[in-house]
Parts: structure tokens; C-alpha cells; sequence
């Protein structure tokens, strides 16, 4: 047993998500959103170094000790994997882990709105889930390319920094490499997927002008194209696509989103009041002519309309999603407040002493 291991076990038994651990300071774990010591005692130099090189090995380790920053995956057993950060910081050595599951949720376990697996029997184009870190975009991704690899006959390349998710094929073939152990980047990763006969390409983060200008070049040409974003609605999320390319570029990619975009799955998690832990809420971007229409005229601020007037569709405004939680008991009107875009739409419910709050933010902003 790897030293490290008596600490996932406490994160495990605790129902926590993530371990952090640095120098100088008491090993912590992330539950329901919050983050709380596991022990008063804190971290030397020595200890760290050792229970991290030990699940690192040699060649990582290197790799670590000479660019400060490392990603891998690590099994602890067959119903443990965490995802890995190292990094380098002020007070020497620290590390994040994120517990995955071995057991891939479905769509419906998970709470995804229906609508979600129309994107998954597409055959082409391109579909993104965002959301900002630690708000479940990998577990939701991994639901969707279940979902097609129980129902149907395709080919699924990822590519990763590093394989959250492992699936085992079923219906579908599922060829999972990893950043940069299978492939040096993801845009090298994106290339070799086009002549790999891949039907569904999901790349695990779209990160630079390279990767987004690929990504929409393969959803032109006939893949069906996942990937993620760190953006918290849909409007963001074209905005952040077009924005990344020079600006005598953008009329180009604009025209290009425009034809390709199949649809966007913005996800936020959110404290339960019912019950210790978090649910996910979505807002859904179904791509049609009139999303189309606004892409293309570079006039994102109608994309709210749309989504709101879409719900015949299946689309979703966050905002709606929100209110929903909030009516059911199910999220606090604070919580639901923090969250929202529009926020005077929740304020009337906030407690007196929450709103003076809220109104002193406000005022500081």
C-alpha cells in the first residue's frame, strides 16, 4: 500500500471530493464544497516528497522536478482513481487529487436534462460542456459517451490530460490516450484522431487557439466533435470560442461555429439544503437556424432569448434551472442567489441580514 493511500481512505470514508496537500500546512479535503483539515499535524518537505514521487514514479517525478507542474492518473484499487495535479509552490512541494469514479453514472443518475442525449446520436459537428472547474463537466461527459457507447456501433477517440474516466468498449470502440504520455499535446493528439477512422472525437480541453481552431475544422468535416470549456453559460462560451482568434479571423470562425455547432451544456454545482452534498444544474443551448443567424452576426446577446423561448426544444436558461432547485427546497435562495446570473431575480428571497450582505458586495463592486 502506497503511503499516500491512508489519506484517500479518509476522503473516501468522509464522501469528500478532492485531497490537497502542501507544505507546511495540514493535509485537506474538499466535502460538499467545503474544505476542512483531516489531521492538526502538518506536512513536511520530507513527507510530501516521498508519498508524492512514490505514486509519481521515476520518469514522472523528473518530469515533475524539472517543469513544476505534472497531471496524471492514479489507481489506489480497483474502485479508487484520483486525478493528479503536483505542483511547485511558494512553500515548497503541494498536490490536488480528485476522486473519480470507477462507476459511470448515466445521464439519468446524473440528472441531465433528456435533451442532452439528442447531441450524443448526432453524427457531426460540434458539442461543448462547461462549466468552471469542479463543477462535474468530466462526469457528465463521460455519461454522454456511455450513453453512445451502449447504444451504438462508433469509434470514440479521446484525448486527455490524463483519462479520467476509463470505459470499456460495448457497442462502440473506445480508444482513450492520454496527454502527454500517448500524445505531446492536444492539437497533435486532434490530428492523429482525423486519419484514426474516429466517428466521435471528445477532446478534454479546449484550451488555445490550435485545439479550438482544429476541433472546428474536424466538426466541418463530418466528426462529431466533444469538448470543454471553462464558461459558466452559453453566450460565454461562443464568445469565448470567436475571442481566442485574431480579430481578422473572427468573421471566418463565426461563419464556421455557426454551421457547426450542435449544442452547449453549461453546468454549475450547487449546495444541497435538503441533504448534505451538491446537485447539478444546467443551462441547454440547442443549435438551430435562428442560433445559427446570431453566431454568424456576431449578436450573442440575443442567445438568451433564444434559449428562453426554446424550451419546446429542450433548451434551458441557467437562470430557470436555478429557480427550479430553489422552488423544490432543494438549494437555498442564498445559494441560489451566489450563483445566478441575474441576481435581483433572487434577492427578494434572501434573508434580511443576507441581503444587507449582498447590498454591501454589491456596493464594494
Amino acid at each position: 500500500m502506497a503511503y499516500i493511500d491512508q489519506f484517500f481512505k479518509v476522503l473516501i470514508e468522509a464522501g469528500a471530493s478532492d485531497l490537497h496537500l502542501g507544505e507546511s500546512q495540514p493535509p485537506k479535503i474538499r466535502r460538499h464544497g467545503d474544505i476542512v483539515a483531516i489531521r492538526e499535524e502538518v506536512l513536511t518537505h520530507d513527507e510530501c516528497a516521498y508519498m508524492m514521487s512514490e505514486i509519481a514514479g521515476p520518469e514522472r517525478w523528473a518530469r515533475f522536478e524539472a517543469c513544476g507542474d505534472l497531471d496524471f492518473a492514479y489507481e489506489m484499487d480497483e474502485t479508487s482513481r484520483f486525478r493528479c495535479n503536483f505542483l511547485k509552490q511558494t512553500n515548497g512541494y503541494g498536490a490536488v487529487f480528485r476522486l473519480i469514479p470507477t462507476k459511470i453514472l448515466t445521464l439519468e443518475q446524473l440528472g441531465i436534462p433528456a435533451v442532452v442525449k439528442e447531441f450524443c446520436k448526432m453524427r457531426g459537428g460540434l458539442v461543448l460542456v462547461t462549466g468552471p472547474t469542479g463543477s462535474g463537466k468530466s462526469t457528465t461527459l463521460a455519461g454522454m459517451m456511455d450513453f453512445i457507447n451502449v447504444n451504438y456501433s462508433r469509434h470514440i477517440v479521446t484525448i486527455e490530460e490524463p483519462i479520467e474516466f476509463v470505459h470499456n468498449n460495448k457497442k462502440s470502440i473506445i480508444t482513450q490516450r492520454e496527454v502527454p504520455d500517448h500524445a505531446p499535446d492536444f492539437p497533435v493528439g486532434l490530428k492523429a484522431a482525423l486519419r484514426e477512422d474516429a466517428d466521435i472525437v471528445l477532446v478534454g480541453e479546449m484550451r488555445d487557439l490550435e485545439t479550438i481552431s482544429l476541433a472546428l475544422t474536424a466538426a466541418e468535416t463530418g466528426l462529431l466533435v466533444f469538448g470543454t470549456l471553462h464558461t459558466n453559460n452559453a453566450r460565454k462560451t461562443v464568445d469565448r470560442l470567436i475571442d481566442v482568434f485574431p480579430s481578422d479571423q473572427q468573421s471566418q470562425v463565426r461563419t464556421m461555429l455557426a454551421a457547426s455547432l450542435r449544442g452547449v451544456v453549461a453546468q454549475l454545482l450547487l449546495k444541497r439544503c435538503d441533504k448534505p452534498g451538491r446537485i447539478a444544474v444546467n443551462e441547454i443551448l440547442v443549435g438551430n437556424s435562428a442560433v445559427s443567424a446570431i453566431i454568424r452576426e456576431g449578436a450573442t446577446q440575443k442567445l438568451q432569448d433564444v434559449i428562453v423561448g426554446g424550451k419546446g426544444q429542450g433548451m434551458q436558461f441557467m437562470d430557470d434551472a436555478i429557480w427550479s432547485v430553489m422552488q423544490q427546497g432543494i438549494v437555498s435562495p442564498h445559494e441560489a442567489y451566489m450563483k445566478a446570473i441575474d441576481k435581483n431575480r433572487f434577492k427578494v428571497f434572501l434573508s434580511h441580514d443576507e441581503a444587507d450582505l449582498a447590498n454591501s458586495a454589491g456596493a464594494v463592486a
